[in-house]
């Protein structure tokens, strides 16, 4: 008989196994929000998440609240735990490190091993993100930011758009990151990700979370574009990619 892991990577479709994916695809949830998606009852999705915390598949977190909170605790959201993300992709992420290790030994270590680690992440998103290009470009330029994150979304990052709290922009949600572990030994990756974000969409954007810190969502700030004004062809700001700001 399979772990309940191997249940959710084998894609058995059990309620159970949907509500875990909500997660995936929607980043930390909570039980309304997950009711309401799944067309459940708040008492079936506690059932369920109940079980899926006891198999260490999620796990309960203070909801972030952004601007003014109202009254009362906010509700608790539940994320996908590393176990949980495991058995939706099955990588070979010790290969990865140990090879990118190799890489920064190789290169004489140091400053000298981070630069060739460094390179190395900006030609793997080069060669990912070429693809995007023709779609990001084609779509208006208020719309990119949703175009990218199709195109992410067909790479499998679970990838969304919403407005930014400030309402001067948007925000570029990756639900999943298929490379998160090895990212939090190589912030590089986490890096490289970000200055392609930027070229493809032509702006300066920051990265404010991601996955391989500990946060539940991958989360870039695209600033909104002045109605009638094009993005910049050539965005040298410094970008705090991979490392949640202060």
């Amino acid at each position: 008989m399979g772990t309940p892991q191997d249940d959710l990577a084998t894609g058995e479709h059990s309620t159970r196994g949907r509500v875990a994916r909500s997660i995936l695809d929607h980043g930390p949830s909570t039980v309304a929000e997950l009711a309401e998606r799944l067309g459940l009852t708040a008492a079936a999705v506690r059932r369920h998440l109940d079980a899926l915390v006891a198999e260490t598949v999620v796990e309960p977190r203070e909801q972030r609240v952004y601007g003014s909170r109202g009254r009362g605790r906010p509700a608790k959201a539940f994320a996908l735990t590393a176990c949980g993300r495991d058995a939706f992709d099955q990588s070979y992420d010790k290969l990865a490190a140990d090879a990118l290790g190799w890489i920064a030994t190789a290169a004489g270590g140091g400053e000298q091993g981070e630069a060739a680690v460094t390179a190395f992440a900006r030609a793997r998103i080069a060669a990912q993100t070429g693809a995007y290009r023709g779609r990001v470009e084609a779509a208006a330029p208020e719309n990119r930011a949703q175009a990218l994150a199709d195109a992410l979304s067909a790479d499998g990052y679970a990838a969304t758009t919403r407005s930014a709290p400030n309402g001067q922009g948007e925000q570029l949600c990756q639900h999943h990151c298929p490379v998160a572990h090895v990212a939090e030994q190589f912030p590089q990756l986490c890096e490289a990700e970000t200055e392609a974000f930027s070229h493809l969409l032509g702006t300066h954007v920051q990265r404010l979370a991601t996955i391989a810190h500990g946060d539940g969502v991958c989360t870039t700030f695209v600033p909104g574009t002045p109605q009638g004004a094009a993005p910049d062809t050539d965005p040298t700001s410094e970008s705090t990619a991979g490392r949640n700001p202060a």
